[in-house]
């Protein structure tokens, strides 16, 4: 059975100031999730789930058209603030989105078979595909097993304004013991900083390993997170900006004992659009890729 790819493209793109989800960035005009899929298909994936909010759909699909929906099965899966769990409402004075752990639950009928989940803005490395396909062949039988790519925290941080990464822990055999979602982490005056959740200046060291949303989970994967939703919901669905993410899933699977989650080794690299300014340099390296011989000039000649 063919893995799956579920693309996490619903975000509103606040940073960077428009759909950075369609944002033009290859030498033909390709977007970076783009690059994503072709490395996808090579390394064996049979189709692709993308979550978008139902005011982009027209644009998203006027961006990608049947650019490859011959080469992949395309579905797409709708991330809307009242897409809820039976027996919850949302509260409308609400706007934010309930976060990632919420835009993965959205495609659970769509999606029976083991997948991974990235998101549309960054871009992975081939490695990083060949790497987590490789890993759901080793499965067999196995259903609370997932995974995580890793990336080194200093090469993923922004020259232009603060990020958000899931800072990991792994023990000697690369399971993973734990991940806490940080915010705010900046690169100022030579070192690495982030405000904690007491408001504290806290700094790193950017040799930790961090997740960059690469996941790889099999479907037992959405009925832990359901069951999480609903908790996170009763405790915080009247609110208006709590959110509700795949690392507090991970992490609280992990702490029962219910799964476990590898820490993939890669020679992937990384890089991605936060904010504007990031866009010259991703053209850069894809440009570089291209000439490098690594793509195409164009994806889908």
């Amino acid at each position: 059975m063919k893995p799956t790819l579920l693309i996490l493209a619903a975000g509103m793109g606040s940073r960077y100031g428009g759909l950075k989800q369609v944002d033009k960035l290859g030498p033909s005009g390709e977007t970076i999730l783009e690059y994503s899929i072709y490395d996808a298909i090579k390394a064996g994936f049979g189709k692709v789930v993308f979550v978008i909010r139902k005011d982009i759909e027209q644009a998203f699909k006027e961006a990608f058209g049947n650019k490859f929906s011959d080469k992949i099965k395309v579905e797409y899966a709708f991330q809307e603030l009242n897409v809820l769990p039976e027996g919850f409402e949302l509260n409308p004075e609400r706007t934010k989105p309930w976060g990632t752990g919420h835009a993965i639950w959205v495609a659970k009928n769509l999606i029976n078979e083991p997948f991974a989940v990235i998101n549309a803005d960054d871009f992975y490395s081939a490695d990083a595909f060949k790497t987590i396909a490789e890993f759901f062949a080793s499965l067999c039988s196995e259903t609370n097993i997932y995974a995580m790519v890793g990336y080194k925290l200093i090469n993923t941080l922004s020259n232009f304004g603060t990020v958000s990464r899931g800072v990991c822990s792994n023990d000697a055999d690369r399971n993973l013991t734990g991940v806490i979602e940080r915010t705010a982490i900046e690169k100022k005056d030579g070192k690495i900083q982030f405000i904690d959740e007491n408001k504290q200046t806290q700094f790193l060291t950017g040799n930790e390993i961090v997740s960059m949303n690469f996941w790889g989970f099999t479907p037992s994967y959405f009925s832990y997170a359901e069951e999480m939703f609903k908790d996170f919901l009763a405790l915080h669905g009247n609110e208006t900006k709590s959110e509700f993410y795949i690392p507090t899933v991970v992490n609280n699977l992990i702490i029962s004992g219910q799964a476990n989650a590898k820490v993939l080794q890669s020679s992937a690299k990384w890089f991605g659009v936060t904010y504007q300014e990031d866009k010259a340099f991703s053209q850069q390296k894809l440009n570089e890729l291209v000439a490098q011989g690594e793509y195409p000039a164009n994806l889908w000649a």
